[in-house]
Parts: C-alpha cells; structure tokens; sequence
C-alpha cells in the first residue's frame, strides 16, 4: 500500500504542474478523486492530514481543505471530530463516474481532467432555446473545454446552460471539473436523467489542432440533454470524443 501510494503521489505531484488553464483546485480535487477511483485509500480509510497532502501536493491548506470540503458535502468522505477525514463506506466507485461513459479499450475507468476554452453568458441560438425550452428574451451560459486524459487531449466539449438557473457562472464562479455534483451544491440543481444521441463525425480544423489528430478525422459525437426532477432540461452538452485509444461504454440496471 505505502508503495502505492508513494506512486500516485509522484503521478499527482505531476498533475499539479502539468496544465494550464486550470485552478490549483481543480488540480488537487481531480488527484484525490483519481486515488478514490484507484483504492489508494479505500472505504473506511483515514486520509493524510490537510497539512501532509498540502505538503506533498505544494500547495497552501485551505486549498486541500476546500477540495475535501466539497467531498464531503458530495458524500464521498466523511469527518471524525478529532481524527481526521475518512472514506465514506457506502461510496460507489461508479457514482464517481455518473453519466460518464468513456472508459479505455482495456475497460479501465479514468478521471478525467479539463481546461476551459472559453466562458459567456450570450444569447442563446434557436437550436439552444430549442434544446433547453427557453423563453423569448431568457439567456444563456456556454462554455467550452477541451478533456485530458493521462494528460492527453480526447474530448472538445460545448455546454450551454440556461443562465437564471446558474447566475454567476463562468465569471463570479469557475466551472469545476465534475459538473453534476457541483450544479447541485453550488445552485441546488439535481440532474434526475439524461438523453444522449450518438452519432459520427469529422474532426473541424479546431478540434484537430485542439486534439492533435488529421482535420476530417473520425470523432464519436455525444449530444446530450440533461434534465432536473421536473423533467425540464436544464443542460445541452456536445462532445465531440477521439476514440482512438477510448471507447464507449453504457451500464443499465
């Protein structure tokens, strides 16, 4: 075990260098949540004092306390007054990966990590005041980002979200990595379900040059619309995925 994980924690240590475009956060939010994934501290585990990771991840306490915070508040650790942060035990692996279906050709599930591309609150097209129901006059906020996997690049995502229900976002708040969890904690909006269609494509002059493949290259197109209790749509999502290395891969039951 220690081995183990005094090798994730090189890998991390990697990742909180590794890109721009991301908040130390979102960094060290996506490392703790790769080691969940991973069974570095599995379920009833205590986890390193904020003061070690924040230690070995180089970066301040308050920035690893506000990761395990959010955590905790999802339900994937829990605190001891006085002995520190645990592993939820009724943690599932795969809540960690609600509505996420790509997963590698040799079926290993992977964290994916995001860079924005762009943030704006605009008015919306007629395909997006379709797609989310919107009134005359109401607008939006699209962002796009481009996915990482191992730190190489596999999704070009588009997200628009109707702006009254996500006042703020994008500008007074940064979009986090894992978007579900958050538009619940952060706006108390709970995805219920969600509709994908699937479809091929061809990689845009963009999406190459953001995606490193050939302009026209095959690319898998996820076109979903998630929906709150009520069943009103309340996210439009586009990715655009290079399944050279990946593939796509649906749980029922």
């Amino acid at each position: 075990m220690a081995q183990k994980a005094s090798a994730s924690a090189a890998n991390s240590n990697k990742a909180v260098k590794a890109k721009k475009g991301q908040t130390l956060y979102q960094k060290v939010d996506n490392i703790i949540r790769q080691r969940l994934i991973d069974n570095v501290w599995k379920p009833g585990d205590a986890l390193p004092s904020e003061m070690q990771l924040a230690a070995e991840l180089d970066v301040s306490q308050g920035t690893v306390r506000k990761a395990l915070n959010d955590m905790v508040t999802e339900n994937l650790l829990y605190r001891r007054q006085g002995l520190g942060t645990f592993v939820s035990e009724h943690t599932e692996r795969r809540a960690l990966f609600l509505y996420f279906s790509i997963v590698g050709n040799d079926g290993t599930r992977l964290l994916p990590e995001s860079n924005i591309l762009s943030c704006e609150e605009k008015m919306p097209t007629p395909e997006e005041a379709e797609k989310l129901q919107l009134s005359q006059g109401e607008m939006i906020v699209q962002f796009r980002r481009l996915r990482f996997f191992n730190n190489a690049p596999a999704i070009v995502e588009t997200i628009s979200l109707p702006l009254e229900h996500f006042p703020g976002f994008g500008t007074d708040v940064e979009p986090p990595n894992n978007l579900f969890r958050f538009y619940q904690s952060a706006y108390g909006v709970t995805v219920a379900k969600a509709e994908e269609h699937l479809k091929a494509v061809s990689a845009s002059a963009e999406e190459a040059e953001l995606l490193d493949i050939k302009e026209g290259a095959p690319l898998l197109e996820i076109d979903r619309i998630a929906k709150m209790l009520d069943n009103s749509p309340v996210e439009w999502r586009v990715s655009h995925c290079d399944t050279s290395n990946y593939r796509y891969v649906a749980e029922r039951g």
